[in-house]
């Protein structure tokens, strides 16, 4: 849960410091700036890293050759892929469009104003340590279930906030942030369970996965927002954490 906290915050920030960059030096400055941190961290983690070896008997092209048996062979994977697919997805969807709800007639936020709105999504990293000890005491199974439903639930909340209601989108956010950043770290921490040797592999499936996920809530975010509006978008973001909890529903008819 903590590491993931460190990784989650970089994410989560990225959104408000690149709208401040940008209203303050322009959209230019965002690229060159991250190109320059970019380079910089290069220097540093080449000098602080430690080496490592590990004894590894099997060719990279065999390693990757495994990855299809590896998926086909558990389920568990497979299970919390798909629920982090699906809220991936909504939160793609969510942010890709939010913005231009903001800077649209009934806000007209600046890109300072949106960077504000988007520091609240920051908020979400506190819920990954919280997630990582409910795991750590074997309430993964209940804090999966209530992650779901706060995505579902944050959507909900957000669909009120199209017309010029400020506090349910923010308060959608905030909430649809927390599940997915709890839901992260349960998905990880129940695939680190399976074994270590397998466990660089599994989560290397698990991230493609469910940034698949995200791209296709990427991918259809202007087409929704396009020709439905607002609303179309709150029911297509609330449908994809909502079938992830009926299928979460099966595993109390199916121990997995």
């Amino acid at each position: 849960g903590n590491v993931m906290s460190g990784l989650l915050a970089g994410i989560m920030l990225s959104r408000p410091v690149s709208s401040f960059i940008a209203h303050a030096f322009g959209w230019r400055a965002v690229f060159g700036g991250s190109a320059a941190a970019m380079v910089l961290l290069l220097v540093v983690l080449q000098r602080l890293l430690p080496q490592r070896r590990p004894d590894v008997s099997h060719t990279y092209p065999e390693l990757i050759g495994s990855l299809w048996t590896l998926l086909r062979d558990t389920p568990i994977l497979r299970r919390r892929a798909a629920y982090h697919a699906a809220l991936f997805a909504s939160f793609t969807l969510y942010w890709t469009i939010v913005p231009l709800v903001l800077a649209g007639p009934h806000y007209g936020f600046t890109q300072g104003g949106i960077g504000l709105f988007a520091l609240a999504g920051a908020a979400g990293v506190l819920s990954a340590p919280i997630a990582g000890r409910m795991a750590d005491k074997g309430w993964s199974r209940a804090a999966t279930g209530v992650a779901l439903a706060s995505v579902v639930v944050g959507f909900g909340m957000a669909h009120f906030g199209a017309n010029g209601a400020l506090l349910p989108l923010l308060a959608g956010g905030v909430l649809l942030d927390l599940g997915v950043q709890a839901n992260l770290v349960l998905g990880q921490r129940a695939i680190y369970a399976l074994g270590a040797h397998t466990r660089s592999r599994l989560n290397g499936l698990y991230m493609a996965l469910f940034f698949a996920g995200g791209a296709v809530g990427s991918a259809i975010s202007s087409y929704t927002y396009l020709h439905g509006g607002w609303e179309a978008v709150s029911w297509v973001g609330m449908a994809f954490p909502a079938a992830a909890f009926l299928f979460y529903l099966g595993e109390f008819r199916h121990k997995v």
